[in-house]
């Protein structure tokens, strides 16, 4: 059993001296090309044709999201948005008399993104199918 080990370690040990590698305590140059090489095998199965994950079959049709997103919209904007607004701009301030300063600003973002939802959506994605009737 003894003889046996010392042949395991010594064929890991010839192993490893003809790789130029240690499994147990790999170098930051062995990392980064171990990463480098996966990156590079993943990059090109991403560009196999059959490895797409959109194939179209059939239109997508989200009319129903869209009248979601837009009544969601409507009441953020209308007295709910103005409701969440106010509220969250006292609740700011206390948090602020109080020393909570990271609550406060983060009371403060909710009210000014409350009050700006819509444009901010408008101004980053496409939203035809969100605009009202």
């Amino acid at each position: 059993m003894k003889k046996c080990k010392e042949s395991v370690v010594a064929s890991y040990k010839n192993l490893t001296a003809f790789i130029g590698a240690s499994l147990q305590a790999p170098t930051n140059r062995q990392i980064q090309a171990l990463f480098l090489l996966t990156g590079l095998i993943l990059i090109a199965a991403g560009t196999i044709e059959g490895a797409q994950a959109y194939t179209p079959q059939g239109k997508y049709n989200d009319d129903r999201i869209a009248e979601s997103v837009d009544l969601i919209l409507t009441y953020i904007n209308g007295t709910f948005g103005a409701l969440i607004m106010v509220s969250a701009g006292i609740a700011a301030i206390l948090a602020s008399a109080f020393g909570q300063y990271r609550a406060a600003l983060g009371l403060l973002v909710v009210a000014v993104g409350s009050f700006i939802l819509r444009s901010l959506i408008s101004t980053w994605f496409n939203d035809q199918s969100l605009q009202s009737n």
